[in-house]
């Protein structure tokens, strides 16, 4: 039986195979903003906030939002990083989103999107990421590797994406430095925070920065990834739906486990 993830890798070969057959544009390199380099110099949790519409699990979160005001709340707000969701089938989103981002913020922007193929990688570079998204459930080891090379061939940094312990010594091999540990299980989107907890140690061994992403939604989570080593969080539901996203920021805004550290 296909997972949600089956459906969405499916859906992305679709839309590959129209990039592929449209004109690609080489992009040149050029300076980027770094989150690594923030993530060295900050002694608190960095929080990467999402620009999210809907997502599988949730149905629509804020159809109805702005993602060049949202972005520009978030900056104010003391957001380390931007995450937008640029995959349209799925969350609603689209590459006209992160170019809109990208014109009224200077924070480092990541490019969330289930990539499979350079030509998205492309993309996202053309549209002012400084940050994109790999999936290690999403790849094998050898597109895994192509991909992250590809990408910071162009200066931008990768996110790689974990939730469990084979795919952590998948990211461990290739020598990512970033680090997101996924709470939500992409076959089952079930969400344990555990799962940060139990793969934390091995990241924080290997020198590399932890992201937890997803099932943060209070100060008492944020606590508790914190605790575990975490040196920041990728935080969308929670931001897009409240109500006052100063408070929001300011309960997620908490000082590292143990100063400045990786």
């Amino acid at each position: 039986m296909a997972t949600i993830l089956d459906r969405i890798i499916e859906e992305k070969h679709k839309e590959v195979q129209k990039l592929c057959e449209g004109n690609r544009v080489k992009v040149e390199a050029k300076p980027r903003r770094s989150f690594i380099q923030k993530l060295t110099e900050t002694d608190e949790i960095a929080i990467i906030s999402e620009f999210k519409r809907a997502s599988p699990s949730k149905g629509i979160i804020n159809s109805g939002a702005d993602p060049a005001e949202q972005a520009a709340r978030y900056e104010q707000a003391g957001a380390s990083a931007i995450s937008v969701l640029t995959d349209s089938s799925f969350f609603k989103g689209s590459f006209s989103d992160l170019r809109a981002v990208r014109e009224v913020v200077n924070l480092p922007i990541l490019c969330k999107d289930f990539i499979i193929d350079s030509s998205q990688i492309d993309m996202a570079a053309e549209n002012g990421a400084d940050i994109i998204l790999l999936i290690v459930a999403a790849l094998n080891q050898e597109t895994l590797v192509k991909l992250y090379q590809y990408a910071q061939g162009l200066n931008l940094e990768v996110l790689v994406e974990v939730h469990n312990q084979v795919e952590l010594e998948k990211a461990l091999q290739i020598g990512a430095q970033l680090i997101g540990v996924n709470n939500r299980d992409l076959k089952t989107f079930t969400v344990s925070l555990q799962t940060t907890e139990s793969l934390a140690k091995s990241i924080k061994d290997a020198g590399a920065f932890l992201i937890s992403e997803s099932g943060i939604h209070q100060k008492e989570d944020v606590e508790r990834v914190r605790n575990a080593g975490a040196n920041g969080i990728l935080v969308g539901e929670a931001f897009m739906k409240s109500s006052d996203l100063s408070q929001s920021f300011k309960d997620f805004r908490l000082p590292l486990a143990g100063g400045i550290q990786k």
